[in-house]
């Protein structure tokens, strides 16, 4: 289902390679915090902005080190709130070990670990492989179609499909994967007329071993970079800017896929359907399926993740 991957964040890259604009204005309005909207998004594509050259980029640049900033108070509130918690715990525990305490003081320690890892991250300046990791619920650069241009747009990789609220995408948080068997049904009112492109680099997902969950890495051999097929929504939240999301195409896996133990595999298209694929014609489906068959078939080396 394409549980996590390392994508190509920087948005500079798609405007290089695929002659596309940056839609700076939802860039801003993505960092923009009207409502404290909690962003996930992956360092490396914030880090695109450190060297801003325009006026734009530099505003978005300003909002980047807001946000930051907003992050940075609260894991701080955060860390103050859940070392309370843990001596709180730890007093009762020297007197009587509850079960209750125990796992207060176990829920108060990983939180404590989890603000000290991202406080870290926040004043890291050199980037990492992880940095340009996203899981669903975080944000990635997709290239898309509009007005009949390329343009770059940042997008939550989770899809609000249309007509669906808030509260059914919680009951129903798997839209991430639109598996290609469902396309005319749970995606037919995207499939053939919403079409993006994630650059992916590697993916992973998560699989059974003896009888426990691990993450398994799958590289692409040789490396290159994925033009990963994907389903897009724009959805209007009142008071809020509008909601851009996105899910990717996932099909039955290569048999080396499936011998690391997945049955799902993300599907990237050949660069010489990119053109076919962002224009996509509602009328004639049987094409866009053929290039979702027409399908770049690398080799996937597979380990355990770190």
């Amino acid at each position: 289902m394409c549980y996590s991957a390392q994508i190509e964040a920087d948005y500079r890259k798609y405007v290089r390679m695929f002659g596309a604009a940056m839609s700076l204005r939802e860039f801003a309005q993505l960092y923009w915090e009207p409502g404290g909207r909690n962003l996930k998004t992956p360092m490396a594509m914030d880090a695109a902005f450190s060297d801003a050259q325009t006026d734009d980029e530099r505003r978005i640049q300003t909002l980047i080190a807001e946000y930051h900033t907003q992050s940075t108070t609260k894991l701080e509130q955060e860390l103050l709130k859940q070392r309370a918690r843990l001596a709180d715990a730890e007093r009762i525990l020297e007197t009587k070990a509850t079960k209750a305490a125990v796992e207060s003081r176990r829920i108060a320690t990983d939180k404590i670990d989890a603000a000290v890892r991202r406080l870290n991250d926040l004043k890291r300046t050199t980037l990492m492989d992880a940095d340009s990791r996203i899981y669903p619920g975080w944000y990635a650069p997709v290239l898309i179609v509009q007005d009949g241009h390329r343009v770059v747009i940042p997008m939550r990789y989770r899809c609000r499909l249309p007509g669906w609220t808030e509260q059914m995408e919680r009951e129903k948080p798997g839209t991430y994967n639109a598996r290609r068997d469902s396309l005319k049904r749970v995606w037919a009112k995207l499939f053939g007329y919403n079409h993006g492109i994630l650059i992916v680099n590697r993916f992973y997902e998560n699989v059974e071993r003896n009888g426990k969950n691990a993450v398994v890495q799958f590289d692409p051999s040789p490396p290159q970079p994925l033009l990963v097929a994907c389903l897009w929504t724009r959805t209007a939240i009142p008071g809020e800017p509008d909601l851009w999301s996105f899910a990717a195409i996932t099909d039955d896996p290569p048999p080396e896929v499936a011998a690391a133990g997945h049955d799902r595999c993300i599907v990237p298209i050949k660069p010489e359907n990119l053109d076919a694929w962002l224009n996509p014609d509602p009328t004639n489906l049987a094409a866009l399926y053929a290039i979702l068959d027409d399908r770049e078939r690398p080799y996937y080396e597979h380990r355990m993740a770190a």
